[in-house]
């Protein structure tokens, strides 16, 4: 399976159209992991699975969501219902509760990836906003590929330019 997971792209509506232009019939999935500034019915979201950021109004969005996608099972969240600020482990327990073997959340505009046990935590960063250690890079967005060998994460910049230090395996 392969996935591309954005988040926090507050209003900028723009990046998520070329994104979905670029990966679209490459990628199984697309994840927005909220504060996307949008309501629940912009036609971009009938290609997305989206969640209600702390600064999406529109109450129509889910809180949370956990497809199955090719066999994979995801749990998504934005991250601040769950104390991301504070850590992950409301984070892990919501999604070793829903069986996922990937769990996307945003909220913090700081790009990060770990393994928990059998859950990859990933946090793709803010697309427009970007804060941390990677802020310098202009906004990220992760794709994520699920093989028999492990887990593949890649994140990539607004230019859709992979970044080099930024790529990542996880075996099984």
């Amino acid at each position: 399976m392969k996935c591309l997971v954005v988040s926090d792209s507050h209003g900028d509506r723009d990046v998520l159209v070329r994104l979905l232009d670029e990966y679209r019939g490459q990628v199984d999935a697309f994840f927005h992991c909220g504060d996307s500034e949008l309501p629940h019915d912009d036609p971009l979201f009938e290609e997305m699975f989206v969640v209600q950021g702390n600064m999406d109004f529109d109450t129509a969005l889910a809180d949370e969501v956990n497809p199955t996608i090719d066999g994979v099972s995801v749990y998504m969240t934005h991250g601040h219902l769950v104390g991301v600020n504070m850590g992950l482990a409301h984070l892990l327990a919501n999604a070793t509760a829903q069986h996922a073997v990937l769990a996307f959340f945003g909220h913090t505009h700081q790009l990060g990836v770990e393994r928990h046990g059998g859950v990859l935590v990933l946090n793709p960063g803010s697309i427009t906003y970007p804060r941390g250690e990677f802020a310098r890079i202009g906004g990220t967005y992760a794709l994520v590929t699920t093989t028999s060998a492990g887990i593949d994460v890649q994140y990539y910049d607004r230019q859709m330019q992979a970044v080099p230090e930024l790529k990542f395996h996880f075996a099984d």
